[in-house]
């Protein structure tokens, strides 16, 4: 790549270019064995004597920071490096630019790790799918053909609301599967969840608004609005799911996870469901119904989305495919009530622009084909595997120390602990102690935005294997590895357990 370099004046200009040079070894902005440039080339840009710069170079070997190659050039040398003082980085306590005070109180999520493959030898991160059984192969061929020039839209800048395909085959994925009543012109693309709820607060919320999360609750869902300004209030859930008579007076939007309440893993009953609709009637207020992960049900009949149900318009409805895809795609969408579209696209465009629109575009593909059925057909008989696996586990060997929150959906199942384990400092310490033996695994207090949460582990089983899941239990709650409860059935496979969807998880 070209190197930049600065001439002052027409004084020891070999010198200026010497010293330059140096400074971008020692920063490692120059690695070992990169070429410099040809030095007619440099000479040419800086419109100076070749010699000039033959001058700097002869300076640069001599002193070991490179090596001449008859007929090739000069490199940087691979070996031997003088070391030096490296540039200093910009003084974080000097009196530059400082961001709004609001900003020190705000961070990205840090607990639990889920941006890349884990070491541990028991995966038991939350919110992982299983990217080993993505369907890589259905799916190159499909970028690689947007990618081409031919392809429609490739070279150009889309629509803010998403490419037309993907949001037609959207509104008919989520109309057949979900229930959702909603057309191509109500589906907005994000890049992800996480944009769609920024999204969302530009339109409808000004500083210091109200908005209730559920609580214990999904952290980074509470990023977006904090940095508009709003008043963030967490709520308390119980059983049936948020509680409505405790969200506090002038609140202006709600957000939810009905389907798979994170991270206990409850759904929203129907009364509950009822009654938070009525309160956003009767406030005018806006329902956020984020439906993640809701694709893998294991037992009991489909939750109503809180959409289907809203004849007011009062639900915007988020959705993503991070578990039933890659979360690295960052493809997310939200189904707004009518009035609202207009506002959105323009947000979106704010923020920028639209979406990939190669990746939209064969996602669209991908669910026109019914690949994307397939594949989560597929990975529904694989995760109801492992979940039967974890929550037997869980029941027959150590219900004394953990009590099994009922699910039957999602990717991750979580039980408070008891005995001893119900001091968090000793919960605290059994996690520490799992995690340097080789087991990913965290607790409740650690994925959840209540960090004074019941003390408990969050267990997923979206990346781990179903013979991993009881040997790594064992190791986080500290018994021998009993006998194994798969008895020879192949992951994935259609035992009568995963048929029922859960077994002994009641």
């Amino acid at each position: 790549m070209d190197v930049h370099v600065r001439l002052d004046g027409q004084r020891d200009l070999s010198g200026q270019i010497y010293r330059q040079l140096r400074t971008a070894i020692h920063d490692g902005l120059l690695r070992p064995g990169d070429p410099l440039p040809p030095t007619r080339e440099l000479s040419r840009r800086l419109a100076v004597a070749r010699n000039t710069v033959g001058v700097a170079y002869e300076r640069l070997v001599a002193e070991g920071y490179a090596d001449s190659r008859v007929g090739s050039g000069t490199y940087v040398r691979t070996t031997g490096l003088p070391t030096g003082e490296a540039a200093p980085a910009t003084d974080a306590t000097g009196p530059g630019l400082r961001p709004r005070a609001l900003w020190a109180s705000l961070s990205p999520w840090a607990a639990p790790e889920t941006t890349g493959p884990t070491t541990a030898d028991h995966d038991f991160r939350v919110g992982l799918p299983d990217a080993r059984l993505f369907p890589y192969d259905a799916w190159r061929p499909l970028i690689a053909r947007e990618l081409r020039l031919s392809a429609a839209g490739a070279v150009g800048y889309g629509d803010p609301a998403g490419h037309a395909g993907l949001r037609a085959a959207l509104a008919r994925h989520i109309g057949l599967s979900r229930g959702v009543r909603t057309g191509a012109d109500d589906v907005l693309v994000t890049t992800g969840t996480q944009q769609a709820l920024d999204l969302i607060g530009r339109v409808l919320l000004e500083p210091g608004d109200r908005v209730a999360v559920e609580e214990p609750g999904y952290p980074p869902a509470r990023l977006p609005f904090l940095a508009q300004g709003a008043e963030v209030t967490g709520v308390p859930v119980d059983a049936e799911g948020l509680l409505v008579e405790a969200i506090p007076p002038n609140t202006r939007a709600v957000y939810v996870t009905p389907a798979h309440q994170f991270p206990l893993g409850m759904p929203m009953s129907l009364r509950r469901r009822t009654a938070l609709l009525q309160w956003a009637r009767q406030h005018g207020a806006a329902v956020i119904e984020d439906d993640y992960d809701s694709e893998f049900r294991f037992g009991g009949r489909p939750v109503e989305t809180l959409q289907s149900l809203d004849r007011d318009g009062h639900v915007i409805y988020v959705g993503s495919f991070s578990k039933v895809m890659l979360p690295s795609l960052r493809v997310g969408f939200l189904v707004a009530p009518a009035p609202l579209r207009t506002a959105l696209r323009t947000a979106k465009y704010t923020a920028d622009w639209h979406t990939a629109v190669p990746t939209q575009a064969a996602l669209a593909r991908f669910v026109d084909d019914g690949l994307l059925a397939r594949h989560i057909r597929r990975m529904q008989h694989t995760y109801a595997t492992r979940h039967l696996a974890i929550t037997r586990v869980l029941t027959d060997h150590f219900a004394d120390l953990a009590e099994l929150v009922p699910s039957a959906a999602g990717l991750h199942v979580t039980a408070f602990t008891r005995g001893h384990l119900a001091d968090p400092d000793a919960l605290a310490d059994r996690a520490g102690r799992a995690r340097s033996s080789g087991v990913a695994v965290y607790t409740l207090a650690e994925v959840a935005a209540n960090r004074s949460a019941r003390p408990g582990f969050v267990f997923g089983y979206g990346s781990i294997g179903a013979p991993h899941i009881e040997p790594g239990l064992h190791r986080v709650l500290g018994l021998p590895s009993g006998p194994s409860l798969r008895r020879g059935a192949p992951e994935g496979s259609r035992s009568s357990g995963a048929r029922r969807g859960g077994g002994r998880c009641r």
